[in-house]
């Protein structure tokens, strides 16, 4: 019950009027004497209280010569008017925003910082929902698995390439990076880089691994980024060949490189 008043009150109640409409769906037909005390609403607040969800038509009054009974309306008419609520003010909410945004400032290039599981995974949905032209790609399997929908979703309209890392099943046109040294060690980083139609792109350490990506509509950054994982993808086509001295030359190559 202590959660669902909360989830209540997150849709806008306050908590005394999510006490006592749940307390009404438990018990009605019943004084506000007795809503007061199923609630633990005070009785000095709990006339203010009814008559106000009754104003919202979320409470029914009934009027006697003996006495005012309370009882609330279906449980099924109430979701019904909190989806209709919460779909009007998202609506609503959307407009004003999206007129808000400063559409001069995208031409800026900038990078930000992005912190938290949820928020990467839900920005990078987002973007991938408004690919128009291309998205090129490289994921680790955790970050491919958390949009894989997303990702085949899109595919079907926009072409999708890349690179991905122990990824058993992922869309044809992407390819797969080969096992190495380097990838099995369990201290290898996760990473992911992900961009949409050359303009707009998202990378970092894969949100498992480190909580902070960064997003950037820097040219520069993405000709950068983008130009790598061609680079991954081109040698891992190289390699298919099968030319095992060609792979012990690059990791060779590799940890000189990285001073490694």
């Amino acid at each position: 019950m202590v959660e669902l008043i909360a989830q209540l009150k997150e849709l806008g109640f306050t908590e005394y009027e999510a006490k006592a409409y749940t307390a009404l769906v438990q018990n009605s037909h019943v004084s506000a004497y007795q809503v007061s005390k199923n609630s633990g609403i005070p009785r000095a607040r709990i006339y203010d209280i009814l008559d106000l969800l009754v104003e919202k038509g979320l409470v029914l009054k009934e009027e006697t010569t003996d006495q005012t009974t309370y009882s609330s309306i279906p449980v099924a008419v109430f979701l019904q008017q909190v989806q209709q609520r919460w779909q009007s003010n998202f609506t609503s909410i959307s407009d004003q925003l999206e007129k808000l945004e400063v559409k001069e400032q995208e031409a800026e290039h900038k990078v930000v910082t992005l912190k938290g599981k949820e928020a990467i995974v839900n920005y990078c949905q987002s973007l991938l929902k408004k690919a128009e032209k291309k998205v090129i790609l490289s994921m680790w399997e955790d970050m491919y698995e958390a949009l894989r929908e997303d990702i085949h979703e899109v595919s079907e309209h926009v072409p999708v390439r890349g690179i991905t890392l122990f990824v058993e099943e992922n869309e044809a046109s992407i390819d797969r990076h080969r096992i190495t040294q380097y990838t099995r060690k369990s201290s290898t980083p996760h990473w992911f880089i992900l961009s949409v139609d050359g303009q707009k792109m998202i990378y970092g350490h894969s949100p498992s691994n480190q909580e902070t990506a960064f997003i950037t509509n820097d040219p520069v950054h993405i000709y950068l980024l983008e130009d790598y994982i061609w680079h991954d993808v081109l040698v891992n086509r190289l390699l298919k060949r099968d030319d095992k001295e060609l792979e012990e030359w690059i990791t060779k190559e590799r940890k000189a490189f990285f001073l490694e």
